[in-house]
């Protein structure tokens, strides 16, 4: 599997009232095709920057980006890619049809069914009934729709979100998780950004963590969540009822929180019982490990 972008020990500084602030300090990762990465951190860790220098906007770096083996530098790296920012700034005079033609044009995409193909992006982010209404009539949430929509048109082979699912409501938020699913699925990558670590657990197959520009860790959510977790949720049959069971899921079937610690023994008389695991899962999710790497380190919250 190729890699759809790379970061090699990347650094960018900025002068701020005669002081240098580390933007980005030495980072490196990558993100393989039909591969969805997660960037966390904090406010001013250092992840606008990092889509800056990734789409050139800011090109005085420091190391080496590539986009599927191509120097970031080479607008040609950036003919593939579909940018939406947290805030997406669309011309409120034209309607979300219109906008979503656009950007086929503007990267030269001719196509014999454009109308159709755009209402089926229109369609598929639910926004079809207001196709042919100006932008400024529509909600935030459906302003956000109508971005995605116009990034997924031009059929992008990486994706790159800033905040993705932002001012969407529960419905839209399943609905884009589902698209961007299929969309790794049929071989796209997707680079994404978000204060909602939830999301992250949802989507991400791996993510970044930064601060202060500085990459602290690249784990899959799972990975991270497990090595900071002293305590495990285990599902389990057994024949008889045990003793301060914490939950009966079915008959003969159970969930125990139990720690760490206290796992060998419960499991050897798990198994003198004559009964058996399940699964196992880590009882903690990824924001409050979030927030314990936060504190371990002396780091500042979101």
């Amino acid at each position: 599997m190729s890699l759809a972008l790379e970061f090699s020990s990347v650094s960018k500084s900025f002068t701020k009232n005669g002081a240098q602030i580390d933007a980005l300090n030495n980072i490196s990762f990558s993100v393989s095709e039909r591969e969805v990465f997660g960037f966390v951190g904090p406010n001013g860790a250092g992840k606008s920057t990092t889509i800056k220098v990734m789409l050139d906007v800011i090109s005085d770096y420091k190391g080496n980006i590539s986009i599927y083996g191509n120097d970031a530098h080479d607008a040609s790296s950036r003919r593939g890619i579909a940018y939406v920012p947290e805030s997406p700034s669309i011309y409120e005079q034209f309607t979300p049809l219109e906008i979503l033609k656009m950007a086929l044009r503007m990267y030269g995409i001719r196509r014999t069914d454009e109308n159709k193909h755009c209402m089926y992006w229109l369609e598929q982010f639910s926004i079809a009934q207001n196709a042919n209404r100006k932008i400024r009539l529509l909600s935030k949430g459906n302003v956000q729709r109508v971005a995605l929509a116009h990034a997924m048109v031009v059929e992008p082979r990486l994706l790159v979100l800033d905040e993705p699912l932002s001012g969407l409501d529960p419905v839209g938020r399943k609905d884009v998780v589902n698209i961007l699913q299929d969309y790794k699925q049929s071989g796209g990558a997707i680079f994404f950004t978000s204060h909602v670590l939830h999301d992250v657990e949802r989507i991400a197959d791996r993510f970044g963590f930064i601060n202060h520009g500085k990459l602290v860790t690249t784990r899959s959510p799972r990975e991270l969540v497990t090595e900071h977790s002293d305590r495990f949720i285990v599902r389990f049959h057994a024949t008889q009822q045990p003793d301060n069971v914490a939950r009966t899921l079915r008959e003969g079937e159970y969930e125990q929180d139990i720690s760490q610690s206290e796992m060998p023994a419960w499991l050897d008389r798990l198994n003198q019982q004559g009964g058996h695991i399940i699964n196992i899962q880590p009882a903690t999710s990824l924001e409050s490990v979030f927030f314990q790497i936060l504190g371990e380190q002396g780091m500042k919250t979101i």
